[in-house]
């Protein structure tokens, strides 16, 4: 009944980078009206009418499945022959199910092929760059994105063996799977059901597997037993390079889940970013905190090639966007980001310094930015000016207003220890004038000084008031960058600030 629904509505799934299933869950809601919202690590599973129009405007996931099948984990045996029938019975089904497929398959498809037509068309051209070097960017950033999300996907679930589509380093894996699924006909008299479109049909079997099922089966040998049961079953063709159709399979000790992904590039990947700098859903995911409403001042004051600003004003573009940078080639960057996205009448970029903004106090409705120190650049001397930034930070945004901030998992716990001495601090304490201040000890990056480690109790103790003055906190979120993780915080501005 699903499967007949889904060419204007089913039950899907879409994998998300750690940390992200929250953010996806509540997007799917929000956009596309979906029910039946579940999410596990790495998977956020739907109900949608939505058409493909809409499921290709999801923000915050990596790629996207209609569901085919989802059922408890498989039972782990002794014999491989056992649990090998048992997942072959998960695509053995009457060949009209597999037409119904098909039938949904190419209704994505033909869409996304028009889609890609007029994009093409619309495309700036660049000044900077010839035609050549311009493609040669595109491409190389596109295989940027799918590495970043087939290691997120891969991360999903620890062990995994993943067999996944169209990349060198796994060809090996799947030779095997290639070379058994020539002509399953030879080893056995059953004859596909099959037409000559069907025969003309080509598909790849992706398998991951991890838990128990992992240890005895591989996953290059789970899908097999998949490819053969549906060229018997189908007639149809296995091509590992150019598929027409592709078969993914994930068994782990949660659950089985079989689906067929709706579109060729990931959701992740935007078409409108020429340079990719920050994590494009992790941009969008910020964006979304930052509450922005119609007619905001939004300003990301460490803006660097301009993700944030670019996914905030392609989601809620009746606000105007500022960003600052103290770098030429980041605003170069930035300024060549903005121009391929056609938002040059929604985003100003300025050079300045984010701890000596040359922007009036109280003019910003929400301030969000990536801070770069732990990332970008190794914690140096330099975090001493955090303090500075966030003091900066909380000048120019008007009371009620939101911050949100990505930090690394070394400023994390350096931010944290500051939290707590916030929390701790009484606003008319007084500094006696030889203590430092609560938060500069906890800034310290140098000596045994710092109260991450040495406790925040006996820092708070002598503190003044912290320079989080009226930014309050209100959530912290955990986030996987790909190879790093990272933190995003949320503060709202209560009170102007009092007097320091």
């Amino acid at each position: 009944g699903r499967l007949k629904m889904a060419a204007g509505g089913g039950r899907y799934f879409c994998t998300a980078g750690r940390g992200m299933e929250p953010f996806l869950a509540r997007e799917v809601r929000a956009r596309l009206g979906a029910t039946e919202v579940d999410y596990v690590t790495g998977k956020v599973f739907f109900s949608t009418e939505a058409e493909p129009g809409e499921l290709r405007k999801l923000k915050s996931g990596e790629r996207l499945f209609l569901l085919l099948k989802k059922r408890t984990p498989l039972t782990v045996a002794q014999h491989k022959g056992k649990m090998l029938q048992e997942i072959k019975s998960l695509v053995t089904e009457k060949p009209k199910y597999w037409l119904d497929v098909i039938s949904v398959w190419r209704n994505f498809h033909g869409h996304e092929e028009k889609k890609d037509d007029v994009s093409q068309e619309n495309q700036l051209p660049l000044k900077r760059k010839s035609e050549e070097e311009t493609n040669i960017a595109t491409k190389r950033q596109k295989m940027e994105q799918e590495r970043e999300t087939v290691s997120e996907e891969c991360q999903a679930g620890a062990g995994e063996g993943c067999v996944v589509p169209e990349r060198k380093s796994d060809r090996d894996c799947q030779t095997e799977s290639e070379t058994s699924l020539e002509d399953p006909s030879k080893s056995s008299g059953e004859k596909p059901i099959a037409n000559s479109e069907q025969l003309n049909f080509s598909f790849r079997v992706s398998c991951r597997c991890s838990g128990a099922i992992a240890k005895i089966l591989p996953s290059q040998e789970i899908g097999r037993a998949v490819g053969i049961a549906l060229m018997k079953q189908c007639g149809w063709r296995a091509d590992l390079r150019y598929p027409d159709l592709e078969i993914f399979v994930h068994l782990n000790d949660i659950h089985t889940v079989v689906g067929i992904p709706l579109f060729r590039l990931p959701l992740a990947n935007r078409e409108y970013i020429k340079t990719a700098g920050l994590r494009s859903t992790v941009a969008w995911a910020m964006a979304s905190l930052a509450e922005i409403s119609v007619s905001a001042s939004v300003l990301d004051p460490m803006c660097g090639l301009g993700t944030i600003l670019l996914e905030a004003a392609k989601e809620w573009p009746e606000a105007c966007y500022w960003g600052a940078d103290i770098s030429d080639s980041q605003l170069e960057g930035a300024d060549v980001n903005i121009r391929t996205a056609g938002l040059m009448d929604k985003i100003e970029l300025l050079k300045a310094s984010v701890r000596a903004l040359p922007l009036p106090s109280e003019s910003f409705d929400a301030v969000i930015s990536d801070i770069p120190f732990g990332k970008k650049f190794k914690i140096t001397k330099d975090i001493k000016f955090l303090p500075d930034i966030l003091q900066e930070m909380e000048r120019v945004l008007r009371v009620g207003g939101t911050v949100v901030l990505l930090l690394s998992q070394e400023l994390h716990k350096r931010m944290d220890a500051i939290t707590k001495c916030a929390e701790n601090d009484s606003p008319n304490a007084i500094s006696d004038g030889t203590s430092e201040t609560a938060t500069a000890k906890a800034l310290k990056v140098d000596g045994n000084s710092s109260s991450s480690v040495n406790g925040v109790e006996e820092s708070c103790l002598s503190s003044q008031r912290t320079r989080f003055g009226s930014l309050v906190p209100d959530g912290i979120y955990g986030v996987s960058l790909g190879k790093t993780d990272a933190f995003i915080y949320k503060y709202r501005k209560m009170s102007t600030a009092g007097n320091r």
